[in-house]
């Protein structure tokens, strides 16, 4: 079973006091989302398998470099997940993007998947699921139980925050999955916010949704 990874750097743990500041405008909001999910992806893959190979340089020809040749799959959980998205694009730069949208149910409080992008045989292909916030686990184990169906190969959970209930039952469900995040926090709200938390992370990004 991987160990979760809590990303502990002076950097990252500044920027993740800016996104929980509740004055940070949605602009800098969505800002500060890349920048932190830049670092989770560096961190993810520290031990990425690697191709020798060579470069012509200005200066001389065939010096010694190596080639990141893993194509992965992206698949961020809308609407939240986009706000991630492109700079995992700009860190792993072999990959396609595969999109899946959940829509809480008021009536079963479950999400409904209004978004299936994911192809039917994902043929054991790395797969980065973009996920913001950690908090019950209950999207998040909903989606990894797609692309267990969907023949996904390794899997990593990158999240800006994920709160300790939601990572043991994420943990439990799919022990095999490697979860990166910025930052831990232990407790949920009565209605499953994550505390202290940085509240809802897609009105945040990109304000509230029109009813």
């Amino acid at each position: 079973m991987p160990t979760p990874l809590i990303i502990q750097h002076p950097i990252v743990e500044d920027k993740v006091r800016q996104i929980r500041d509740k004055s940070t405008s949605n602009a800098d909001f969505l800002r500060l989302s890349g920048e932190i999910s830049r670092f989770l992806a560096y961190e993810a893959f520290r031990d990425i398998p690697v191709t020798q190979t060579t470069v012509d340089t200005p200066v001389v020809d065939g010096a010694p470099a190596v080639c990141v040749d893993t194509q992965f799959v992206i698949v961020p959980i809308l609407r939240a997940g986009l706000g991630m998205t492109p700079a995992v694009q700009e860190v792993l730069p072999r990959h396609r993007v595969c999109l899946v949208g959940l829509r809480r149910n008021e009536t079963t409080l479950h999400a409904d998947v209004y978004l299936d992008g994911l192809p039917e045989d994902l043929e054991r292909a790395p797969v980065v699921l973009c996920d913001p916030m950690l908090a019950t686990g209950g999207s998040l184990i909903q989606v990894l139980d797609m692309l267990r169906q969907r023949n996904a190969g390794d899997i990593t959970a990158l999240c800006l925050i994920a709160a300790r209930p939601g990572l043991d039952a994420v943990r439990e469900a799919h022990p095999d999955v490697q979860i990166v995040a910025a930052a831990l926090d232990h407790e949920l709200t009565s209605i499953g916010y994550i505390t202290p938390g940085l509240g809802d992370a897609g009105d945040r990004l990109f304000g509230p949704p029109v009813r």
